[in-house]
C-alpha cells in the first residue's frame, strides 16, 4: 500500500516506480489499477474533480500522531479535510476548525439567498463543485405531474434565476421535478469519506453512505464557495452501538425514533451520532440515510455509518462502482479506528427494537406503537387516522416504496382499501420511474393512494389541504422528519405523527392511530379476519435503476463569465441584497425587548415556511413572518405583542418595523434550543433586517446560532438560565462589554424596568476571534469583502 502514496509524483520521478512496478502485463495491470485510483471521479457529472483518498489518508495519519490515539471515524472524515491538519488546535467540543469540504449543495429555497450573497461577493466563480436543487417550491394539490406543471409556472421568475445564477458561477442546476436533494446527493454525489455541507438540516442523509454531510446556512456555503476555509465547532462523538438484527415489522427509522426518545431534541447538539456494532450490516445504506437524515431531530452536527458492503453494492447499482472499488482499497480509512474512544455511547440490540412511533408536536415523544393507542386516549389525541404520507427525504428509496408496497398488496388482495386519504412522494425521478417501471406505484395507487411530484410537499408545509378546516383537531401519520406545530398543513390542531412508510401504510388503511400490526386484525371484503404479515421488498431494484427523464442542467463548459443575471427592481419574489451597516464602536444601549418568547421556539416559529417558501429569495417580503409562529409570555398569544412606542397590540413584525422606523434597537429573549429545527437562515436574516441587535436564551440550537453570527447578530445566552424570569415584556437592555469583545468573555447585560429599577446579570457567548470580526464588519458577507 505504501506505494499508492506517490501517485501524484512529476514524471521525472517516475523511474523508481517502473522498477517497483517490474515490466509486461504485471506492470501494465498494477499501472492501470494506479491510474484508476488516482483518477475516479467524484460524480459523473464533474469528471474532472476526483476522489481524493490520498491527502484524506495523508491528513489523518498526521493528526493521528499528533494527537497519539485512535480516531473515530467521523473524526478521520473531519480531521482529514482541515486546512492545516499540522498547525490546527483540536479539542472535541472546544476549539473551531478550519476545514476544506469537497463540495456544496443548496436546496432552491435556501440557495436563493445563497446564491444573492454570493453575487455580492463579487467572486468569478465557485472555488468547489457545487449544486442547486429545486424540491422546495411545488405544492402537494391534486397530483404529481399537474402539481409540478404549476409550480413550475408559479416560480418561473425564482427558477429561471436559480438557473441562469448557475451557469453564471459554474454551479449544477437540478430543474424542479429532480427529486429532493437528499436523495439526489446519496444517488449522485456522496461517497465514503466526503465532507459534504448543504443548505438544508437534513443534509446529514449523506452520512448512510459513509460522508459527513452537514446542514449549514447560506452565508457558510457562501464561505465554501468562496474558496475560504469553513468554520465549525471540534464536534463531540457519541457512539451508538448496534447489535441484533433488525427484522419483522422493524425498521432503521425506528432506530432513530428510538434514538430521538433517548436523547431528545437537544442531546446531540455539538456532536457527531456514529453508529457502529456488529448490527450495522443488517442495515441497508438507504436505510442508514433515514437514520442519519433524521439525526438532525435531536440536533446533532451529523451523524455517520462506517463503509460496509451495503454502501459498495449501492455505489455500484448507482453507477459508480469505481468509486467502489477505490472505497475499498482505503477501506481501513473509512471506519473507525480499533479502541477509538467517543463521549458518551448508546447502546441499542435490534433483535429488540419495536416499532416506534414518535409524537405529536414533537419529534422525540416516542412511543413502541403498542403503547401508542392507549397514550393517545389517555392524552386525548384523535384516534382516527385522516391522513398516511409517506415518502419525504427521509424515506422515499426503492426500499422504503417497496415495503410500503408489500403491506398495500395484501390489503388489496383482501379487497381493503386505506381509509384514511393516502400521499405517496418519490424521492426522486429515478425511484419515481423505477417504482412506476416494477410495478410499485400502481399498488399504492390501487390502495387509494396519491403519487405526489418528487419534491418535499406535505413535509416541510407545501400542501392545499382541504379535508379539514384550520383548527380542527385531528390525527396525520407521516414517514417525514418532523412534526412541529403546525408544519405539515398550518393547521395548529393538527397531531402529527412520525414512523416508518410501512407502518404508517398499515395505519392508513387500518385508518385509526391504535392499530399494530404485529398483533392486530384486520377485517376482509368476505369479513374474514386477517393480520398482515411484516412487509418484504428488494433493497435495490434486480433490474437496476430506469433514471427517468434527464434533469440536470451542466454548467457551460465555456464558463459564464459573458452570461447576465437579471432580478428585476420591481420583483416581489427577488431582492438583491444591501449590506448591513457595521458594529458602531460602542455598546448597544437601551434596545427595547420585542417579544420574550415562551416554549419552544423553533425556525419554524421564527421563519415559517409553506406559503412563506415563494418570499425566500426577497428579504424584505419575507420578514412580514418573522416570529409570526412564537408565543408571547405577556399574553400567550400568538404574533401580537405590545408596541411600547405606542401602547397598542400588532403583529410581531409590525412592531419591529416600526421601532426600526424610530431608530430603536431590540432584542428578543427565548428559552432552551431556541431556533432548532430548519437551516433557514431567514430565521437569522430576517431579525437583522428588522433592527434586531441580539438574541438572549437559554440556549441555541447550532445552525441558528451560527446564522445569528454570519448576519452580525449577537446570540447570547444566560449565565444562569434564572435570570430568564427576571426579563419583563416591557424592559429595556443594554449590552456592555463590546469595546473588549473576546473570546470566552462575557458581556453584562443591564435591564431597565418601566418602574425605574434595574437588574443586572452575565451573558455568555461562543465567539472566537474571527466572528467578533463578522460582528465588527457587521457580517460574515461584509468581512469577506474587507479582506478581498
Amino acid at each position: 500500500m505504501q506505494l499508492f502514496g506517490i501517485l501524484h509524483v512529476d514524471n521525472m520521478e517516475m523511474f523508481p516506480l517502473v522498477l517497483a512496478l517490474g515490466q509486461g502485463a504485471r506492470r501494465m495491470h498494477v499501472s492501470a489499477a494506479f491510474s484508476a485510483k488516482a483518477k475516479v471521479s467524484m460524480s459523473r457529472f464533474e469528471p474532472s474533480n476526483h476522489v481524493n483518498y490520498q491527502q484524506l489518508n495523508e491528513n489523518v495519519n498526521i493528526v493521528r500522531k499528533r494527537l497519539n490515539r485512535p480516531l473515530t471515524l467521523s473524526e478521520k472524515i473531519v480531521y482529514g479535510h482541515l486546512d492545516d491538519p499540522v498547525g490546527q488546535d483540536i479539542a472535541r467540543g472546544r476549539t473551531y476548525l478550519r476545514l476544506r469540504p469537497d463540495r456544496v449543495a443548496m436546496q432552491d429555497a435556501t440557495a436563493q439567498m445563497a446564491m444573492l450573497q454570493f453575487i455580492s461577493s463579487g467572486l468569478p466563480k465557485v472555488a468547489v463543485p457545487s449544486t442547486i436543487h429545486c424540491d422546495h417550491l411545488i405544492e402537494a394539490q391534486i397530483g404529481g405531474a399537474k402539481d409540478l406543471a404549476r409550480a413550475k409556472d408559479i416560480n418561473a421568475e425564482v427558477y429561471n434565476f436559480l438557473a441562469s445564477a448557475g451557469a453564471k458561477y459554474g454551479v449544477g442546476f437540478w430543474k424542479p421535478g429532480s427529486g429532493i436533494i437528499h436523495q439526489i446527493i446519496l444517488e449522485n454525489y456522496a461517497y465514503p469519506g466526503v465532507l459534504l455541507i448543504g443548505t438544508d438540516s437534513h443534509t446529514p442523509n449523506g452520512g448512510g453512505l459513509g460522508s459527513v454531510c452537514i446542514g449549514v446556512g447560506g452565508a457558510d456555503a457562501v464561505d465554501v464557495m468562496a474558496g475560504i476555509p469553513w468554520e465549525l465547532k471540534c464536534p463531540n462523538v457519541i457512539g451508538v452501538k448496534l447489535t441484533g438484527k433488525l427484522s419483522g415489522w422493524t425498521s432503521p427509522k425506528d432506530v432513530i425514533l428510538k434514538v430521538a426518545g433517548i436523547l431528545t431534541v437537544k442531546g446531540g447538539t455539538g456532536a457527531i451520532v456514529e453508529y457502529h456494532g456488529p448490527g450495522v450490516d443488517s442495515i441497508s445504506c438507504t436505510g442508514m440515510a433515514t437514520i442519519c437524515n433524521m439525526g438532525a431531530e435531536i440536533g446533532a452536527t451529523t451523524s455517520v455509518f462506517p463503509y460496509n458492503h451495503r454502501m459498495k453494492t449501492y455505489l455500484e447499482k448507482t453507477g459508480r462502482g469505481e468509486i467502489a472499488a477505490l472505497a475499498d482499497e482505503y477501506a481501513d480509512l473509512l471506519v473507525p479506528d480499533q479502541g477509538c474512544q467517543y463521549d458518551s455511547v448508546i447502546e441499542i440490540n435490534l433483535d429488540e427494537l419495536k416499532p416506534h412511533i414518535n409524537g405529536p408536536f414533537t419529534p422525540d415523544l416516542a412511543h413502541p406503537i403498542s403503547d401508542i393507542g392507549t397514550t393517545a386516549v389517555k392524552n386525548g389525541w384523535p384516534l382516527e387516522v385522516k391522513v398516511g404520507l409517506i415518502g419525504s427525504c427521509t424515506n422515499s428509496s426503492y426500499e422504503d416504496m417497496g415495503r410500503s408496497a408489500s403491506v398495500a398488496k395484501q390489503a388489496l388482495d383482501k379487497g381493503l382499501k386505506c381509509k384514511a386519504a393516502f400521499t405517496i412522494t418519490p424521492g426522486s425521478e429515478q425511484i419515481r420511474a423505477t417504482i412506476e417501471r416494477d410495478g410499485y406505484a400502481k399498488i399504492l395507487n390501487d390502495v387509494g393512494g396519491m403519487v405526489l411530484a418528487n419534491a418535499c410537499g406535505p413535509c416541510i408545509g407545501q400542501w392545499d389541504r382541504r379535508d379539514v378546516k384550520k383548527g380542527e383537531k385531528n390525527t396525520i401519520v407521516t414517514s417525514y422528519n418532523r412534526n412541529f406545530t403546525a408544519r405539515n398543513d398550518a393547521n395548529p390542531a393538527t397531531h402529527a405523527f412520525v414512523a416508518s412508510p410501512e407502518i404508517v401504510t398499515a395505519l392508513a388503511i387500518a385508518g385509526t392511530l391504535d392499530f399494530n400490526p404485529e398483533v392486530d386484525y384486520l377485517i376482509a371484503a368476505n369479513g374474514e379476519k386477517f393480520k398482515l404479515e411484516p412487509p418484504n421488498a428488494d433493497e435495490l431494484p434486480k433490474k437496476d435503476f430506469d433514471p427517468g427523464q434527464d434533469t440536470y442542467q451542466h454548467p457551460p463548459a465555456e464558463g459564464g463569465a459573458k452570461l447576465k443575471v437579471e432580478v428585476s427592481p420591481t420583483s416581489t419574489r427577488l431582492q438583491l441584497l444591501d449590506p448591513f451597516d457595521k458594529w458602531n464602536g460602542g455598546d448597544l444601549e437601551d434596545m427595547q425587548v420585542l417579544i420574550k418568547v415562551k416554549g419552544k421556539c423553533t425556525t419554524d416559529h421564527i421563519s415559517a415556511a409553506g406559503p412563506w417558501l415563494k418570499f425566500r429569495g426577497h428579504l424584505d417580503n419575507i420578514s412580514n413572518n418573522m416570529l409570526i409562529g412564537a408565543v408571547n409570555i405577556e399574553n400567550d398569544g400568538i404574533n401580537k405583542i405590545k408596541n411600547q412606542l405606542t401602547g397598542e397590540y400588532g403583529g410581531v413584525p409590525d412592531v419591529a418595523r416600526h421601532y426600526k422606523a424610530n431608530g430603536l434597537s431590540w432584542v428578543v429573549v427565548g428559552d432552551d434550543n431556541y431556533g432548532e429545527g430548519s437551516s433557514r437562515e431567514h430565521a437569522a436574516l430576517e431579525p437583522r433586517h428588522l433592527g434586531g441587535r441580539a438574541i438572549i436564551v437559554k440556549s441555541f440550537a447550532r445552525i441558528h446560532e451560527t446564522n445569528l453570527k454570519k448576519q452580525g447578530l449577537l446570540p447570547l445566552t444566560f449565565q444562569d438560565p434564572a435570570d430568564y424570569d427576571k426579563i419583563r415584556p416591557d424592559d429595556k437592555i443594554s449590552i456592555k462589554g463590546l469595546k473588549t469583545f473576546a473570546p470566552g468573555k462575557p458581556l453584562l447585560a443591564v435591564v431597565k424596568h418601566s418602574d425605574g429599577t434595574k437588574v443586572e446579570f452575565q451573558l455568555n457567548h461562543t465567539f472566537n476571534e474571527t466572528q467578533i470580526e463578522w460582528f465588527q464588519a457587521g457580517s460574515a458577507l461584509n468581512r469577506m469583502k474587507e479582506l478581498q
